[in-house]
């Protein structure tokens, strides 16, 4: 069985009999994996900080062909990110990056995936509490750029034409991005965004550490955008629950 040595996080823990646990870690070298750390919840010497969520390091995974649940090893953390839990905004909002890490990236190597799941972490761990919700959909439209579903801003998702930068335009979430005018007219549905809306949705595309401001209405109004585009993009149905809990503020 071949041990795979690789930069990773921890996105979610669970118990699993009476002193492991079941991590679900995103790593640079093969995606998403399942791993049981044994003995992690009887004593903290082997793993310490690394089952808590969040931690970042080096982790040694023995992988087992044809199966779903592998073995960790060890894990070498480098960064706990403890601000994470210090605020229930910036840790609700890492719950839900968490969430959607683990519903679109697959068990394959995807180092670009991987950096933007780290630089959006870090980017929330350091962000003042007013700025969480901007900084979190910035990193979650860099993730969902770096799997392969970037939408169409510059030119229409449908016939390819030119989008002007001032323009107030239907974005279409079935399609893949924003309609010109004809196009608009032509399919029902989507959402009319104003220029400011689509100007925020090209920052966050173009430069994962542009800074964004909104207010109120205009995060609730981004959160529901990017959530029904991940609904109509994401191969598992299932309600996304800690998305939900960060988008209604529900703590």
């Amino acid at each position: 069985m071949p041990l795979l040595v690789t930069d990773a996080i921890v996105l979610h823990a669970a118990p699993y009999l009476e002193s492991s646990r079941i991590l679900r870690l995103a790593t640079r070298d093969a995606g998403v994996q399942s791993v049981v750390a044994r003995g992690a919840r009887s004593s903290k010497k082997r793993f310490g900080s690394a089952v808590d969520l969040f931690a970042e390091g080096q982790a040694q995974i023995q992988l087992k062909p044809g199966r779903d649940l592998h073995s960790l090893h060890g894990f070498d953390v480098t960064v706990s990110r403890p601000a994470l839990a210090l605020d229930l905004g910036r840790f609700t909002a890492a719950s839900a990056m968490a969430e959607c890490a683990l519903r679109l990236v697959h068990e394959e190597a995807a180092p670009a995936v991987y950096g933007a799941l780290v630089r959006g972490l870090d980017q929330l761990a350091a962000a003042a509490p007013d700025r969480t919700a901007a900084v979190t959909l910035g990193a979650l439209w860099q993730l969902v750029g770096e799997v392969g579903f970037r939408p169409a801003l510059e030119h229409c998702a449908e016939c390819h034409a030119e989008i002007r930068a001032d323009a107030e335009v239907r974005f279409h979430h079935r399609v893949g991005g924003a309609l010109c005018e004809r196009c608009s007219r032509l399919l029902p549905g989507g959402r009319r965004l104003p220029p400011s809306a689509m100007e925020a949705l090209r920052a966050w595309l173009g430069d994962a550490d542009l800074e964004v401001g909104l207010d109120d209405g205009e995060t609730r109004a981004h959160q529901r955008l990017l959530r029904e585009f991940l609904a109509q993009h994401l191969p598992d149905p299932r309600p996304l629950k800690a998305w939900l809990v960060w988008e209604q503020g529900a703590w």
